[in-house]
Parts: C-alpha cells; structure tokens; sequence
C-alpha cells in the first residue's frame, strides 16, 4: 500500500517550534557548517555558538503518521523502543528541499525529548555539510563519532550500512537515483528501531517502496 503523506506534526505535549511544509518552500537560513578544528564546533544535534538554539513562543503541532492504513498524530515512541516494526512517516519534500526537512525533522525530534543519540540521518543525494566536514578529517575520526552513539549522525547511502540501528532514522531523498533510494529506504527500515521518517517526494517513495512496507 502507498504511503499517504500528511502535514508534518509533533505531539500536542512535546514543546518546539513550528516546522512548516518542506514542499516548495523557501529553505531557511541552513545551519552552517562547524568551524575547523581545534576550535571543538559543536557536534550535530547539540545547541552551540555555530547552532543557535530554536526561538521560543511559536506552537508546536504533531507529526502525522504517513504509515500505510494509519494518520493523524504520532507521539514520539520511548527511546526504549518497544515496538519490533518501526512507524513510518513522510514528510513531502522536493530533493531541494528534502534535507532541510529532515533538519527540521530532527529538530522536532530533539524538542520532543529525543535524545541526540537516538537519531540517524542518511542522505541519497550531496552529504550533508556537518557529514562532508568531518570526513575531511579522515575515515576513521569520522565513524568513531558514529561509534561514541552519543550524537546525530549523518552519513550518506553509499556507506550507510556501516551504521548501527538507532530508534529513530531520518532519511532525506535530496537526490540520488531510484536505485540509490531502493537501496536507501530498506536499509534505513532495518536500521530504526522504532521511527523511520522519509523526507522527499511522495511519488518517488511510493514507487520505491511500492507495497513491501
């Protein structure tokens, strides 16, 4: 069954800003890119001097479950992650703007009690810039961050199964050919433990995934 893409959320008790539609929208000012070393930037998923923290006083609203046969509100699982089959949920992106909507995924996530450790980010398309930086630094400093478990992580689909299964995997359809979200999504699928969130255009997933989840 084809996934039915709803309006992003977050759970009426969880606190965060706003995210708004990621579908042809204007992107917002994208999160810059951690400093060279030895000035420490601060890692992904951590507020700090190169991440400001989220403004305060806008509502929050839920993330809508895109899982086949279910809608309406999704609160956060527990870290714990209970559940053997991960929900799944979409979130309608262009491949421009597919990772900026996983950024404001994972920033919902946090907001919502998720701990940074909780949550894997893979993209199809260009690396994500925190993920480009520190492998510059070479292979082997880039996965023992992967390894410490103790902040997001970013990787791409081409090395993606070199990750561990974390409760939450965010992935951003920001390009890439079919064959590389084929190859993508099921990976991604088997990796969360409790939450898969598919940031791109509906259309395409739909095709990916066809009725195998």
């Amino acid at each position: 069954m084809p996934l039915i893409p709803e309006e992003p959320q977050i759970h009426e008790s969880a606190q965060g800003p706003r995210a708004t539609p990621a579908s042809g929208r204007t992107a917002p000012t994208p999160r810059p890119v951690p400093g060279p070393r030895p000035a420490a930037p601060p890692r992904p998923g951590r507020p700090g001097p190169h991440r400001p923290a989220p403004p305060v006083g806008r509502t929050p609203r839920d993330v809508a479950a895109a899982k086949p046969g279910a809608s309406g509100p999704v609160a956060p699982a527990p870290s714990g992650g209970a559940s053997r089959t991960p929900q799944i949920q979409l979130i309608p992106a262009t491949a421009a703007g597919a990772l900026d909507a996983a950024e404001e995924a994972v920033d919902l996530l946090l907001e919502s009690g998720r701990t940074p450790g909780d949550v894997l980010v893979i993209t199809t398309g260009e690396p994500h810039p925190w993920a480009a930086h520190e492998l510059s630094f070479g292979d082997t400093s880039y996965w023992a961050q992967h390894d410490a478990g103790d902040d997001v992580f970013y990787t791409d689909a081409a090395v993606a199964e070199r990750a561990a299964s974390r409760p939450v995997v965010v992935v951003a359809v920001n390009g890439g050919s079919d064959s590389v979200a084929a190859a993508a999504l099921p990976l991604a699928l088997s990796r969360a433990g409790a939450l898969l969130i598919v940031c791109g255009d509906p259309q395409q997933i739909n095709a990916v995934l066809g009725a195998g989840v």
